[in-house]
């Protein structure tokens, strides 16, 4: 496997990835007999919907190969940090009354009208994947926590939830780093498994009506032979990611409105087409979500690429402002309400990028709730540790009146209603609050290749592609116009899982011997 050891820094959650990366070996994993077979499963991608699918594989003593284009597994998966989705689970609190139905409810309404005006056939699909995701949210919490070992004990309320159900732990690593972790610790232990990092796919291998494997580049470099093509036979998982980072390709294509906006995602080329060349479906390709809090680092205020200033942050108690310091927006509405407020009411800042001038305020309870994620954010100098005395009078104000909010004294003129953990009552000037600098960036992309509820890639006409499944953001159709928080681990987890287990079958019925 092609890890590279990076150099080990002081704060605790970056230690915990680093301490990751260099814990595991540097030396290919042993090819088994199972693995000398000329196909085994092909996973393409290490992200989260990829080692679940791997973990599924392994678990029917189906051997993997998987592929991935960086050099370090782990994708976006690694850096999520609000939580997944679940409900109902044990580790609610126990007045939440959360169920199913209430789940499947909200997911449907942030879908919005591209589920509602989708045609109803479409509308049909749609709607299975969302109840398949729902419904098998509170397993996939217990998979993760009961069977692997994650602690996903504490919730909160994420924007456009009726309730509290975003999972994540409570001790220093945040859920990404854990969940993805755990699988690749578990996956390296078996003979069955094998990584090929800085392995780029570049072509999907169809005859007929099956698909047969991939044809890649990399994956086992020597200084003469970086171009190489290999050729992997074998049925295909898809599980690559999406391409909110694709400014000059994919995104230029699909939303040309959005050059110039900051992304929380490196700047790698869309899969998609890999998919589409083979006959695959695409839908929803133009459905961007613009995660409305992206973290402006004043050392590099330009930047093209953000720290995301998670949701949790928000949901735990913490406010947005304008630069006249008065709040302009209910906190917990929806992602894409939120980006759109933002752009409409907040001014432009003037750096090269396209931003907008908003800040992100916490008070000592709702700091104290984020555990680690506040420490790295104060490391990395992305928020500050202050008090009221020291920011503009009008903030003053703003806290006060929030605070009687908070406190029942008064309603919220924007319909806010759940305040997380936010505990300042009294404020005064000397009040400690933290505060940092955020704008809109291009986050997540809610098109791609069109799946059913087996995980199945379903062609043009709606039929499967026999040989592959795809699973997380490389599909389209699931979230319509706008993800909830929390839901991006989850599908990766349900529908990866999905995968893995339709490939396993088929690759029994088809390919062991």
């Amino acid at each position: 496997m092609n890890i590279r050891p990076v150099q080990l820094l002081l704060h605790p959650l970056q230690n915990s990835i680093s301490r990751f990366f260099t814990t595991m070996t540097t030396s290919p994993y042993p090819l088994s007999s199972s693995l000398a077979q000329p196909q085994p499963v092909i996973v393409v991608g290490s992200g989260l919907a990829g080692l679940s699918a791997a973990t599924q594989l392994i678990s029917h003593q189906v051997p993997v190969i998987m592929l991935d284009r960086a050099e370090k597994p782990g994708g976006n998966s690694i850096k999520a940090s609000s939580g997944i989705n679940g409900a109902p689970t044990k580790f609610q609190p126990e007045d939440t009354n959360d169920s199913q139905e209430l789940f499947l409810t909200d997911t449907i309404k942030s879908a919005g009208d591209v589920f509602a005006s989708s045609p109803a056939e479409e509308q049909k699909r749609r709607e299975s994947l969302i109840s398949t995701l729902t419904a098998s949210s509170a397993e996939a919490v217990y998979w993760l926590t009961d069977e692997k070992g994650v602690d996903l004990s504490k919730v909160c309320r994420l924007g456009g939830h009726s309730r509290p159900r975003t999972h994540r732990g409570a001790g220093q690593r945040p859920p990404g780093i854990s969940i993805v972790s755990t699988l690749l610790d578990s996956l390296e232990t078996s003979s069955l498994f094998q990584l090929r990092s800085g392995a780029r796919v570049t072509k999907v291998l169809r005859e007929a009506d099956e698909v047969l494997g991939v044809q890649y580049t990399g994956g086992e470099k020597t200084e003469t032979e970086d171009n190489t093509t290999t050729t992997l036979n074998g049925p295909v998982v898809f599980a690559s990611g999406g391409f909110a980072g694709d400014a000059h390709g994919l995104l230029a294509k699909y939303r040309p409105d959005l050059a110039g906006i900051p992304s929380t995602n490196q700047a790698v080329e869309g899969t998609q087409p890999l998919l589409e060349n083979i006959g695959a479906g695409l839908v929803d390709m133009e459905q961007v979500q613009i995660h409305p809090t992206g973290f402006v680092d004043e050392k590099e205020p330009s930047a093209s690429v953000k720290i995301l200033a998670a949701e949790a942050l928000r949901g735990e108690g913490g406010i947005l402002l304008l630069d006249n310091g008065n709040r302009f927006v209910n906190e917990l509405e929806t992602r894409e309400h939120i980006t759109n407020v933002i752009m409409s009411s907040a001014k432009p800042l003037e750096t090269d990028a396209r931003q907008w001038d908003v800040s992100l305020l916490l008070d000592e309870g709702t700091a104290a709730a984020l555990g680690s994620h506040m420490g790295f954010y104060l490391w990395k100098g992305l928020m500050r540790k202050t008090t009221v005395h020291e920011l503009d009078p009008p903030v003053l104000e703003t806290i006060k009146t929030y605070a009687d909010i908070v406190s029942g004294k008064q309603q919220d003129e924007f319909g806010r209603a759940a305040f997380g953990n936010w505990t300042l009552k009294d404020v005064t000037p000397d009040s400690v609050v933290y505060i940092g600098k955020v704008t809109p960036v291009t986050h997540f992309t809610m098109g791609g290749a069109t799946i059913d509820k087996r995980s199945q890639v379903l062609d043009k006409n709606g039929a499967p592609i026999k040989g592959l499944w795809a699973a997380g953001e490389v599909t389209g159709g699931l979230h319509g116009q706008n993800r909830l928080g929390g839901s991006s681990l989850l599908e990766c987890v349900v529908f990866g899982r999905i995968a893995g287990n339709e490939a396993a079958a088929f690759y029994k019925k088809h390919y062991a011997s």
